[in-house]
């Protein structure tokens, strides 16, 4: 499976605490990869080629992000962005040219919890405590996964 991810820049404090949640909250995922905005999930093999053109042909320029706010959708919790969404949308959809079936929301996951009112107290706690976070993305990279393992095929600076 291939996937796009944008990785964010953060500061060191704000680094850290995305890092310690995910590690805290989303191991099995925080082992095999940091935050990330994901712009494409789990693309078969087949269009490696046609993401690597997608990926070249971007003009998208480093833009900055706003994470104002915690969201908890069933059981998981993500960091939405506010400033730098309309970006990261974009980007979705030069990579996505058919439409997805559920409409892309811009997110760093979290967490992966038992119950929703699990979630829903780690939202409230984190939101006070973490939030807000800014910061930029300058890079996409190319991954493909094969069980536990995640490999980097290309990456890109934006606005090169």
């Amino acid at each position: 499976m291939l996937y796009v991810v944008a990785w964010p820049v953060l500061g060191e404090a704000d680094d850290a605490a995305l890092h310690r949640l995910r590690a805290q909250y989303h191991a099995g995922e925080a082992a095999l990869i940091g935050p990330h905005f994901t712009l494409v999930f789990g693309a078969a093999a087949e269009r490696e080629g046609e993401l690597r053109t997608a990926m070249q042909s971007i003009t998208q320029r480093p833009f900055w992000f706003l994470i104002e706010r915690i969201v908890r959708s069933d059981l998981y919790l993500y960091a939405e962005p506010s400033d730098g969404a309309a970006e990261l949308t974009s980007l979705h959809e030069a990579l996505n040219p058919m439409p997805a079936r559920e409409p892309f929301e811009p997110h760093i996951t979290l967490g992966l919890f038992r119950s929703a009112a699990e979630a829903e107290q780690v939202a409230r706690i984190v939101g006070r405590q973490n939030l807000p976070m800014t910061g930029r993305v300058e890079e996409l990279a190319l991954l493909r996964r094969a069980g536990d393992a995640l490999e980097t095929l290309a990456t890109i600076r934006l606005g090169a």
